[in-house]
């Protein structure tokens, strides 16, 4: 959430529960997790370490110190907000009596936390293993692989999974299905289900790409 003013947010319709399954997933798979969970109404998995979190400056500072406490795996399943107003006003925006609007609200773009982490990744480092989210709809430059092929080159992370938004799954509800891509162009359909049943898929692909043998 990007506050506007002390009543009012940018924000999205995530319920947080794809985060919190693949927490709770790695960690029955013997794990030592650390969840970084924004504005969740959601009991905290069980055996899993919970940093909380409001803003996508606050996720980025906690998702970095996270990391540099040794991380093999870092999984983005956040709704990160892409926008936050450039001000934020001190006081609640009135309606006036004339029927009006404020002034349009200036956006500017927030942190990268994904961008950056692949960044700071020591060059042909195998660790940590760099998985994002790509929320998408169709549009007319492209259906919703296309624009998750787009996103998985512009990031440079090892694994994208993508959501097709544009209908009832994903945001706000208890299945999914997804189609997750490869940095080297492979693909794994994920067909509607459980939110933990794309964890487990998740996790199978994280640990294949682990030079060592995992418990998770």
């Amino acid at each position: 959430r990007e506050p506007l003013d002390p009543v009012r947010f940018l924000g999205n319709r995530s319920s947080g529960r794809q985060g919190f399954a693949l927490a709770s997933t790695a960690a029955a798979r013997g794990a030592r997790v650390t969840l970084v969970a924004a504005n969740v109404a959601l009991p905290d998995p069980a055996g899993v370490d919970v940093v909380r979190v409001s803003t996508a400056a606050e996720l980025a500072a906690a998702v970095t110190a996270a990391v540099a406490d040794h991380a093999d795996a870092v999984v983005m399943a956040a709704a990160v907000a892409d926008f936050r107003p450039v001000a934020v006003v001190g006081t609640k925006i009135k309606k006036d009596d004339t029927g009006g609007v404020p002034e349009p609200v200036a956006l500017e773009r927030t942190e990268d936390v994904l961008a950056a982490l692949v960044a700071t990744r020591p060059t042909g480092a195998a660790v940590p293993v760099i998985v994002g989210f790509a929320a998408e709809t169709g549009d007319d430059e492209g259906d919703v692989l296309h624009h998750g092929r787009a996103k998985l080159a512009r990031k440079g992370c090892d694994l994208l999974v993508v959501n097709d938004v544009s209908g009832a799954t994903g945001f706000e509800s208890a299945d999914n299905a997804a189609v997750i891509l490869t940095a080297e162009g492979d693909q794994r359909a994920v067909p509607l289900g459980p939110k933990a049943a794309l964890a487990e898929a998740v996790w199978d692909l994280v640990s294949a790409r682990w030079p060592v043998s995992s418990s998770c």
